[in-house]
């Protein structure tokens, strides 16, 4: 992997302003945006005053958090059925490539002569354990490395809550190497236990997901409800170990094939909130999760954020999926 030349900062900001028009376009400038005390960029700072989008309209960072948490509080039962509705299945197929991209369990990097070192899989966004029980069977069956465990972050409890009872089906062997936790993606440094009745407040947070403590940080179809996208990128840095990998699934664009387009956007946004009304009873979760699709950030822009975060990418940084409909982003923490 090697690193790109240092980035032109616009394009981060412009993939967060918000706009009344439903399409984006973003410019690149070599202006050098503000730093914080700690060298941080400010628009990677969060904000709860700061404008960004919520779906077409423009909100603040803290009204944006609080209504994502409404929409996932409210499709959290039929979340996994929704999607297959809406991507034909498709995303089942995604996922599955996602995970046998990164090969959790086995890792040729190794310092010692048996690449199935230990590891600890931080799935951000990972609610309803989709992508974590992947990595489990991966790790565990295929690879047969036990010595794997996967954080489910999430925050969203309801969504956190489906997950748990779901992996009450996984062998007991996975289900102990599983641990749930309420967290912001955009700040690690506070995290709380799942608790097991809703209706109770959580406890006191527990201490923070450490720096260099993660191998490897998945995120799938959950970054672009993010408030302030470039802060969590950092946090991924921040705890990802030098070497490790951030990996990233996520809807993107298919600009590249102007007709498949075309019956592409006919379809999410005619078909998907309507199909959210009959299966879901819930058409306006469906329209915001339609239109935050279009207005996440390209494939090149989304790459050059990550890169802007410190990670080194590989080749054009990403990976289309079904023509664009979806993309998977890596990135490598430099090792030091």
């Amino acid at each position: 992997m090697v690193a790109r030349p240092v980035l032109l900062r616009r394009a981060v900001r412009s993939a967060l302003r918000p706009s009344a028009k439903k399409s984006i376009t973003r410019s690149f400038s070599s202006t050098a945006a503000r730093l914080a005390p700690n060298n941080t960029p400010d628009y990677a700072v969060p904000d709860p005053a700061r404008a960004t989008h919520f779906g077409f309209e423009t909100v603040t960072e803290a009204e944006k958090r609080e209504r994502v948490a409404g929409v996932f509080t409210s499709v959290a039962e039929s979340y996994d059925r929704m999607n297959d509705f809406m991507s034909f299945g498709w995303h089942r197929i995604w996922k599955d490539h996602f995970v046998a991209s990164l090969n959790p369990g086995f890792s040729p990097l190794t310092d010692g002569p048996d690449p199935r070192a230990p590891q600890h899989i931080l799935d951000i966004a990972g609610g309803t354990g989709d992508i974590a029980f992947r990595m489990l069977h991966t790790a565990h069956v295929v690879n047969n490395n036990p010595d794997v465990r996967v954080t489910i972050s999430d925050i969203n409890p309801a969504m956190l809550t489906v997950g748990k009872q779901r992996s009450a089906a996984l062998p007991a062997s996975q289900q102990a190497a599983l641990t749930f936790v309420e967290a912001n993606a955009e700040d690690l440094t506070k995290t709380t236990p799942l608790s097991t009745n809703l209706s109770i407040p959580n406890p006191n947070p527990t201490a923070a997901i450490l720096s260099n403590s993660v191998d490897l940080y998945t995120v799938a179809f959950g970054i672009r409800n993010f408030s302030n996208i470039p802060a969590a990128l950092r946090e991924a840095h921040r705890v990802l170990k030098p070497g490790g990998v951030f990996a990233c699934l996520e809807f993107s664009k298919v600009d590249k094939h102007p007709l498949f387009n075309t019956v592409y956007k006919e379809w999410s946004f005619r078909a998907i909130p309507l199909i959210g009304q009959l299966i879901a009873g819930d058409r306006d979760s469906y329209q915001y999760l339609v239109e935050s699709i279009e207005r996440f950030p390209s494939q090149e822009d989304f790459r050059d954020m990550i890169v802007d975060a410190g990670f080194v990418v590989g080749g054009c940084g990403y990976e289309d999926l079904t023509g664009g409909v979806a993309a998977i982003h890596k990135g490598m923490k430099p090792r030091q």
